[in-house]
């Protein structure tokens, strides 16, 4: 009957350190950074292959474990098959109990619908942003008169290597452009 711990942070630059804190009572602690998006989290998927029965997986809050209501409620399946109970610290929450499985359920839901909710803003800025004119991605290395120029060039003969030489671009940057002309024609 271990306390088995588990903390997420979504990116290279955040700390675990809060979330450690919280887990320091556990007997061991998987811990990893990488985004809930990402299908293989390899720490989530060793944390849950080694929790036996009668083990309690804690974590600090119920979105550093899954990453969605249907991948949340997958590894409750699991932990429940495995006679696994999940406490979630922040929230307060036990799932050896069935009001502890009620409210899991229902903070899961809660949690998805406000990823989504974030998503649809981000979505709202950046199309508000296009509107106003902000421009996304790097700055176009060629000017209109060095396209014209890369795309008669290739229309003679000259070969895509002596393109990248010449206009100091990569391969793929040669035929974005090559292809990005292209598709102004049609």
């Amino acid at each position: 009957m271990a306390l088995i711990g588990y903390a997420r942070v979504s990116s290279v630059g955040q700390s675990l350190d809060v979330q450690l804190d919280k887990l320091q009572h556990c007997d061991k602690v998987y811990q990893e950074k990488k985004s809930a998006t990402i299908q293989q989290r390899s720490q989530l998927d060793a944390c849950l292959e080694y929790v036996r029965e009668g083990d309690t997986l804690v974590v600090s809050r119920l979105d550093r474990l899954a990453r969605s209501t249907l991948h949340l409620c997958q590894i409750a399946d699991l932990l429940r098959r495995k006679q696994v109970a999940l406490h979630v610290l922040d929230q307060n929450l036990d799932t050896s109990n069935a009001t502890g499985r009620l409210l899991f359920n229902m903070l899961g839901a809660i949690a998805e619908f406000e990823t989504e909710i974030r998503s649809e803003r981000q979505l709202d800025g950046i199309h508000k942003a296009k509107e106003l004119g902000v421009r996304f991605g790097r700055k176009q290395l060629l000017s209109a008169s060095q396209i014209v120029e890369l795309h008669l060039r290739r229309a003679q003969g000259t070969l895509i290597k002596i393109l990248m030489k010449d206009f100091s671009l990569s391969k793929a940057s040669v035929y974005r452009y090559l292809k990005k002309i292209a598709i102004s024609k049609l």
